[in-house]
């Protein structure tokens, strides 16, 4: 790694003004940069980058829901007994389409379930009606919640001010 010093301005030193003004003048043109990619001769194309890149969904529209993930559209299950098995989720969930991934967390002290999974469908409609009919449904005895992982949140921009 290498330890740059950056002036970023051109710093006109008197000899007659004060050493002590001239300093301080220099040290706050001064940024010390240490890292990779910082080195003498190396680029600065990543200081140009100043955004991240976003995904467009096409769907322009100002209310919120459900937001797909990169693969498919994830349900969180909560409230499951902390003695179910991916079998058991796989069951009660397959009946409404095909799952494309289940994740289930397990506590490492215990070896169960933490209470919670992810079950991932392929489908909009196939999760959507998962959803409607699962949540508040029984598994093991427990009743559970089934919702949307992902969701959009409201635009920012238009703040509503209450006043009382």
């Amino acid at each position: 790694m290498a330890d740059v010093l950056d002036i970023n301005d051109q710093v006109d030193i008197d000899v007659d003004d004060d050493g002590e003004q001239s300093v301080l003048r220099l040290k706050d043109k001064v940024v010390k940069r240490k890292g990779r990619g910082f080195g003498p001769g190396e680029g600065r194309e990543h200081e140009k980058v100043r955004g991240y890149e976003s995904i467009d969904n096409g769907d322009q529209s100002e209310e919120t829901g459900p937001q797909k993930s990169i693969e498919g559209w994830i349900l969180f299950v909560t409230s499951v007994h902390e003695e179910a098995t991916e079998e058991d989720l796989n069951e009660k969930f397959s009946e409404f389409g095909q799952i494309k991934n289940i994740a289930i967390n397990l506590d490492r002290r215990t070896g169960f379930l933490k209470g919670y999974a992810l079950i991932e469908y392929g489908s909009y409609e196939e999760a959507a009606m998962a959803r409607e009919a699962l949540n508040g449904s029984s598994l093991l005895g427990q009743t559970i919640g089934v919702d949307w992982c992902f969701v959009k949140a409201p635009k920012k921009g238009k703040k509503r001010s209450r006043r009382h």
